[in-house]
């Protein structure tokens, strides 16, 4: 007997109509704060890029932003990155719940 699938995610006709999904899938605080460190992390890694001009540092805004936020998802939300159903969405969603942070609207 094979295990049920998951419920498919619904289609979002604009990110404003995204964003509360994408915010329910991140209730765990330890998870929002590696989303957190991670999205510095790509600053960070970006910055440095742009100061060396070695392309090896993009790949490791790549591997930061992405591990960090994987780590959050799978052992501490233990749910599925919204990553893998809404590439361009989960990307704009993590930079909008990190600016959220920033400003105070969402707690670490």
């Amino acid at each position: 007997m094979q295990a049920p699938h998951p419920p498919e995610k619904p289609p979002f006709a604009s990110f404003a109509d995204f964003y509360p999904f994408y915010l329910g899938e991140h209730r765990n605080p330890t998870c929002r704060r590696l989303h957190f460190i991670g999205s510095w992390g790509v600053i960070a890694c970006i910055v440095t890029f742009a100061i060396t001009g070695n392309p090896w540092w993009l790949a490791g805004a790549v591997v930061c932003g992405y591990g960090f936020a994987w780590v959050g998802h799978f052992f501490f939300e233990k749910n599925r990155p919204a990553t893998f159903s809404h590439p361009i969405y989960s990307l704009i969603g993590d930079w909008a719940m990190f600016r959220d942070i920033c400003r105070g609207r969402i707690r670490l």
